[in-house]
């Protein structure tokens, strides 16, 4: 759609090909966010917290102007996943269903959790964010530079203009899901299922008050991104082990 582009998000093409089947685009030269910070450490449960790992690897592949692109790749992208991530409710985001491509481009993969469905452990949530953002995503925004606030100001910024532009299409997106009603999607079955995004797009509200409430969720994810951290190391731990 046309109101993704601004922020060069990356929706990869996937086809049906049976009931149970079908073909998902490969995306080049790109790599994980578990495997870019575990390759970067000895440690596997100190890999999550390496904030330098996801910067210096875009350093290993572009300097100068090239560099300087691909941090305007990454705040796009990254701006526009953390909307989307919030406003479709997309959970079960480890540090393997987050992708960057050496050019920048940050993308996420399997939306098998949608909706709000998101993953718990014992009867205990294990993701307790809104959406997806961490100190080290940050980092790269500011290019390495902590007192950097004009580049965080500005990918805030991007946020809070991509939530409104959603939210402005907002019925064609209750459309388009409630189309899909009898998909057979385990999270889409029923109407009240379409309720999270009424919710999420604040759809009973003025634009002042949406923007006041995404904001809220903002400050949330940025100040709870620890217990993201904390879920990558125990991911990553987990597949270290088993490779």
């Amino acid at each position: 759609m046309p109101i993704f582009s601004p922020f060069r998000m990356l929706p990869y093409g996937c086809l049906a090909t049976g009931d149970r089947s079908g073909l998902i685009e490969v995306v080049s030269t790109s790599e994980t966010i578990a495997d870019i910070q575990l390759n970067s450490s000895n440690v596997a449960a100190a890999a999550a917290f390496n904030k330098d790992a996801l910067l210096n690897w875009l350093k290993e592949y572009n300097s100068g102007d090239d560099l300087d692109r691909a941090i305007e790749e990454f705040t796009l992208s990254c701006a526009g996943y953390c909307v989307a991530s919030y406003v479709l409710g997309i959970g079960d985001r480890h540090s393997d269903n987050i992708m960057v491509k050496k050019t920048g481009q940050l993308f996420h993969i399997d939306f098998g959790h949608i909706l709000g469905n998101f993953k718990s452990k014992f009867g205990i949530k294990r993701e307790r964010v809104p959406f997806i953002l961490t100190y080290d995503f940050i980092h790269v925004i500011q290019q390495g530079k902590t007192g950097n606030t004009e580049k965080f100001g500005r990918f805030r910024q991007c946020c809070e203009d991509a939530y409104l532009i959603l939210r402005r299409h907002g019925n064609l997106f209750i459309t388009l899901f409630a189309l899909m009603l009898t998909a057979g999607l385990p999270e889409l079955t029923s109407v009240k299922d379409i309720q999270y995004l009424k919710d999420s797009l604040a759809l009973g509200k003025s634009e002042e008050e949406a923007l006041k409430q995404f904001k809220q969720k903002f400050d949330e994810a940025l100040r709870e991104s620890w217990t993201t951290k904390v879920n990558w190391m125990a991911h990553t731990v987990r597949k270290d082990y088993r490779s």
